[in-house]
């Protein structure tokens, strides 16, 4: 065989691994949502508390959050494809768990497996296209791994829906049996096996532990202080029977652990760093001005992203009456505007630089947003918001894969998998602050606005308003449809509507505050007419 021959079939595995890692990846980031449009029937199927339901949705997010920057570092060590093979095989056996679970117990354990598996696979993944791909290529390899993200988080929940709605809840675990192997195989026979071969032998438990503790903590914080309350405990506590008793919430305790574990661990990191010794993360990677500023504009820009996520399917299916297949027909054109834009991105990128490309996408992103909170009302229909999403998918498929070769550009590729977690944890973060800032934004609107339009209508003293208002705000607004339904209540469900869209509108206006700050946060990327260089 040839010269020319033998590298044009080492080009073509190369891409076909590329398919399965980014298979993968969709695998990964669709659990994050699927599980939204499947929770009622979950619920009932299980008999399950509405706090056990949260603790399905969010036991997953918590730990693939905390474990990505350990995972990266691991991968680094042992080796990338190995640790993505191991959480492939993790992600199948959690997810067959929780499609056969009986109890609500079972079903948040397998999520926390689900998510251990998650962590593995996901900064792994980025640091083998790193390790694989040079140049031209890395850059239309992130554009792929990048639309991949944008676009599979809109896909959850048209995937769940369909899958809940034609057959059952627990298809939408059981559907990774057959992607997870296809992922498996191709991974194994199709990508090389990459690591730092130069790493310092040893361990770095104590760092790994105080960034698990740390960010964990954190993160449990940004999701529940709307829940529990941020200082005043406003609901009872429990999970797998423990209850807390203590006066105040448990938010202001779980930031005080995570601050103080991640201060620790920055001291920690210092003086290994000083030593010579081994360490998590290499805190000199800050050096590098692209690494530190791309993921100061990273973190910025993942606030803004991923919280309409979380506000427009509740105003889909509570407002509008859709049907959560529906809601995720309504969602799709964001998934094929990131899809689209993945191209595009990687021809802009070599044209006018990464910097530019990433400026555009998060323009684009803002354009949708703010297009989404002009609009939103009772009556919107899903030819107003269609062309807005589609619009901000593609400036979240330009954003994301560039924000990531931008990140990774000059990051030695034998620290690719620290270089990969950091990124990955920031994003992480980042989108969890988004959504508890969003969510409250939306849920305390929501509130004000409802308890200001119940007022006019007669006949509703204070004390049922006052009902009515933590009713529908409490239920994310599931209760609108059955108000609608009695003729008694129709003014009040008019009214929960009005309200319910007043609150969406802010959210989506706070998203693109928070997109343009990350515009103007991406400034430090560099010029826009200048392209950035990958490693070679």
């Amino acid at each position: 065989m040839s010269d020319t021959a033998s590298q044009a079939r080492i080009d073509r595995r190369r891409w076909l691994g590329l398919f399965f890692i980014a298979l993968g990846v969709a695998m990964i980031i669709v659990d994050a949502t699927i599980v939204n449009v499947a929770v009622p029937s979950i619920i009932r199927d299980l008999g399950i508390s509405s706090t056990d339901a949260q603790w399905v949705q969010e036991a997953y997010t918590l730990v693939f959050a905390a474990l990505l920057l350990t995972a990266g570092r691991t991968a680094d060590r042992l080796g990338r494809r190995r640790l993505f093979l191991i959480g492939v095989v993790i992600f199948i056996a959690s997810s067959l768990i929780a499609a056969r679970a009986g109890t609500g117990v079972e079903l948040i354990l397998s999520r926390v497996a689900q998510g251990v598996g998650g962590a593995m696979m996901l900064p792994t993944s980025l640091s083998l296209i790193n390790a694989n791909f040079r140049g031209r290529e890395r850059g239309i390899a992130f554009a792929v791994w990048g639309s991949t993200i944008g676009g599979t988080a809109a896909l959850g929940p048209l995937l769940g829906g369909w899958l809940t709605t034609s057959y059952s809840w627990r298809w939408a675990f059981g559907i990774n049996l057959p992607l997870g192997l296809a992922v498996f195989l191709g991974t194994y026979f199709l990508v090389a096996e990459s690591k730092d071969e130069d790493a310092v032998p040893g361990t770095d438990i104590g760092a790994a532990a105080l960034s698990v503790v740390g960010f964990a903590s954190l993160i449990f914080g940004l999701i529940e202080g709307r829940t529990y309350g941020w200082w005043a405990l406003e609901r009872p506590f429990n999970l797998f029977g423990v209850h807390w008793t203590v006066g105040i919430s448990p938010i202001p305790v779980a930031f005080a652990i995570g601050v103080v574990a991640l201060l620790l661990f920055v001291r920690l990191e210092r003086r290994r760093n000083a030593r010579g010794q081994v360490v998590l993360l290499d805190l000199s990677l800050f050096q590098i001005p692209s690494f530190r500023n791309g993921n100061i504009a990273a973190g910025i820009v993942s606030l803004g992203e991923f919280g309409l996520l979380f506000s427009l399917p509740l105003w889909f299916q509570n407002v509008r009456g859709y049907s959560a297949f529906e809601t995720g027909l309504a969602l799709l054109p964001l998934a094929v505007g990131s899809f689209v834009s993945s191209g595009l991105g990687a021809t802009l990128g070599r044209r006018r630089g990464s910097a530019f490309t990433v400026r555009l996408g998060i323009a684009l992103e803002i354009v949708g947003v703010a297009g989404v909170g002009a609009t939103v009302g009772p009556k919107t229909s899903w030819a107003v918001t269609s062309p807005l999403l589609f619009i901000y998918g593609v400036g979240v498929g330009l954003a994301t894969a560039q924000l990531t070769g931008v990140v990774l550009a000059d990051v030695p590729v034998a620290k690719s998998g620290q270089g990969s977690g950091t990124q990955s944890t920031t994003r992480q973060v980042g989108s969890a602050f988004g959504i508890a800032i969003l969510g409250t934004v939306l849920f305390v609107s929501l509130g004000s606005d409802l308890d200001r339009r119940l007022q006019s209508v007669p006949g509703i003293s204070a004390e049922a308003r006052q009902q009515t208002v933590s009713a529908v705000r409490e239920s994310a607004g599931a209760i609108i449809p059955a108000l609608a339904a009695r003729p008694e209540s129709a003014v009040v469900a008019d009214a929960a509507k009005e309200a319910f869209s007043h609150g969406t509108r802010n959210s989506a206006w706070a998203a693109a505050a928070f997109l343009l700050i990350g515009l103007l946060a991406s400034r430090s990327l560099g010029r826009p007419e200048e392209p950035q260089s990958g490693a070679q």
